[in-house]
């Protein structure tokens, strides 16, 4: 049976290759699906990839997810540091839940080093550019109990 994984994506996302490309870089969001959407094939998991500007929406899909049993790579963007409702949805996931940030926030300034997400995440992994979609995906995979094959 294939696993489902959720990659959620939250506010501003859709931007990414155009929003601060100093920050963020060059590689929009895709270009980001269309490789997890390869690398979930190579790794036998079902990949839903969604991005979506509202916390209500986000809110719904990870009740969705929850209700699928599925696993979740969530990068929940401005939503991480003082989204109480997204933190109660995110505890709803039964299955691993990796959270995502394409920069290092805890080298960024005050308001984005504390995501509420992180303190219930099997997973945090911040600060590899748009590559650590790919990054997340694998580790999900492993964390599932596939063992990709690097070679």
């Amino acid at each position: 049976m294939t696993d489902l994984v959720y990659v959620l994506n939250g506010s501003n996302l859709n931007m990414l290759g155009r929003r601060e490309p100093h920050l963020y870089g060059t590689t929009t969001l895709a270009q980001i699906e269309q490789q997890m959407q390869a690398l979930a094939a190579r790794l036998e998991l079902r990949c839903e990839f969604r991005q979506t500007n509202s916390e209500a929406t986000l809110i719904d899909w990870l009740q969705e997810a929850f209700e699928r049993d599925a696993a979740v790579i969530l990068n929940p963007a401005g939503f991480s540091f003082g989204s109480v409702p997204v933190l109660d949805a995110v505890k709803l996931i039964e299955r691993p839940l990796i959270e995502l940030h394409i920069t290092n926030i805890h080298k960024r300034d005050e308001t984005y080093r504390h995501s509420l997400i992180s303190r219930v995440a099997t997973g945090v992994i911040c600060g590899l550019g748009a590559d650590g979609y790919l990054v997340a995906l694998q580790a999900m995979a492993m964390a599932l109990g596939k063992r990709p094959n690097f070679g």
